[in-house]
């Protein structure tokens, strides 16, 4: 992809950000490209590079890639930034600029992805189920054609039993079959919401359904927020003013705020959805981490209510697999529908190895052990982090960390990555002016509990320290 966008100092026509083929992460496909494009003269010393939130629309990524891939650069020295005036070209770019060293990259705390304990034993199950679905005794070559958009009746049957444990007996023909939460979202909002339609949601939401929104035309709005997630009377207000087209929440273990919504509070938003009849899409990803979460709220108001539910974060997103239980069959497959159109169907294979483990019991085990890694985690983190102001729960994989008094949240971000370590700042997940300074840390990603460990207390001494201004995130 390739789209310019004015930022070059005068005389210089602006940068065509890009992503360069062949590389697996996107992140590293731009820092290439900006590479590329420093060794070739088409970036000069100076020339200024545009916002991150510019490049990430322009490339139809997440502000979060852009904003690692801005932090590989900076560690390359091909960039610099500067307070008020904005990122460019380093001077010694042309000459320093070298193959990565791959063994200093930063310890990513930015993904919010599960951990991988040994006892998941996930690298090693995988291939296994992948051969007893495709045997021939099981017809497993079915697999390998084309399928329905929405998922099998037999896998969907088996989602509905997985499910029931949190939403009580389910009708298969509610259900359809994703390549993950993010495909699901996307459909969701193509297939209910007409562009400039206003879509309800927390005032520090999931930068997916930002991108999701940008794509399809639509608006958020922010909804006000304590320390138990969005505010009843400001959904309240606002669908008294002009209701919108959905209301979007993560109720339990929010990201970022690692929030979870009490039942009560279910209880009210749900009434006032049905009040105005605004459908609500709850993003659930997390739901099946607590081993006491309270109902959904597609409990209180099922005709109403889009439930999202993703093996992402309770297994691993290796295997793009999410469910959404639809309000009723119709709406599941007018939403099969709009799959049709963009995705044709989600992967066979996956989806029967899913259904496999949830025959087997071994989805609930593979979720046993990443809810103990996470409390495990949890605990070190506990400790490496005392007297610092966070919020987080015991089983989630993620904490919310509320800066010290003088601290910019795009300014610990810059010096995380000095010191090696990647965090994301809170303006990635804002609808509007951050409301306080923060940064979201992702416990899930490195490899073991030592790498965390050193990785937390580095984060611990760079709390202590005075604020470092002067080179900033932008």
């Amino acid at each position: 992809m390739d789209m310019e966008i004015s930022a070059g100092k005068q005389g210089n026509p602006g940068w065509h950000p890009r992503l360069v083929d062949g590389i697996r992460l996107k992140y590293l496909g731009i820092v290439e490209a900006l590479a590329d494009d420093v060794r070739s003269g088409l970036l000069p010393v100076g020339a200024k590079l545009p916002p991150q939130r510019a490049v990430a629309q322009a490339l139809d990524v997440d502000l979060t890639t852009v904003t690692k891939a801005f932090n590989e650069a900076r560690r390359r020295g091909l960039i610099i930034a500067t307070v008020g005036r904005g990122t460019f070209i380093a001077p010694q770019a042309e000459s320093t600029e070298k193959a990565p060293d791959h063994g200093a990259r930063p310890v990513d705390l930015s993904m919010n992805i599960p951990p991988q304990p040994e006892a998941a034993a996930f690298a090693r199950r995988l291939p296994e189920a992948m051969a007893h679905v495709l045997s021939p005794a099981r017809s497993g070559s079915a697999l390998l054609a084309y399928q329905e958009s929405g998922g099998s009746a037999n896998d969907r049957s088996y989602a509905a039993r997985w499910l029931g444990a949190r939403l009580g007996w389910l009708d298969p023909e509610r259900i359809v079959i994703t390549a993950g939460s993010q495909n699901a979202l996307f459909a969701l909002c193509l297939g209910l919401m007409e562009r400039g339609s206003v879509i309800a949601a927390p005032a520090l939401t999931y930068p997916g359904l930002q991108s999701v929104a940008q794509r399809c035309g639509l608006r958020l709005y922010p909804l006000a927020m304590d320390e138990d997630g969005i505010l009843p009377d400001a959904f309240a207000d606002l669908c008294s003013a002009s209701p919108p087209a959905a209301l979007y929440l993560v109720p339990t273990i929010d990201n970022p705020t690692t929030a979870t919504l009490p039942v009560s509070r279910r209880q009210e938003i749900a009434a006032i959805a049905r009040r105005f009849q605004v459908p609500v899409i709850e993003d659930d990803p997390y739901g099946m981490l607590p081993q006491l979460a309270p109902p959904p709220v597609a409990t209180f108001a099922p005709e109403l209510t889009y439930h999202i539910a993703t093996v992402s974060k309770c297994v691993s997103p290796a295997l793009r697999l999410a469910f959404v239980v639809a309000p009723e069959a119709t709406a599941a497959a007018r939403l099969a529908g709009v799959l049709r159109a963009s995705n044709l169907m989600t992967s066979p294979l996956m989806a029967a190895v899913v259904s496999h483990w949830i025959d087997t019991g071994t989805l609930e085990s593979i979720t046993t052990t990443i809810r103990g890694e996470n409390v495990a985690r949890q605990v070190i983190a506990a400790d490496a982090l005392q007297g610092q102001a966070y919020r987080f729960h015991e089983e989630g994989h993620h904490l919310w960390l509320h800066l010290p008094e003088g601290w910019k949240a795009m300014d610990f971000a810059y010096q995380a990555e000095r010191s090696g370590l990647s965090v994301v700042p809170a303006a990635a997940f804002a609808l509007s002016a951050p409301p306080y300074e923060a940064v979201r840390i992702s416990l899930g990603p490195p490899a073991d509990r030592l790498i965390l460990r050193r990785a937390l207390d580095t984060t611990a001494v760079l709390l202590r320290r005075a604020p470092q201004q002067g080179r900033v995130l932008v």
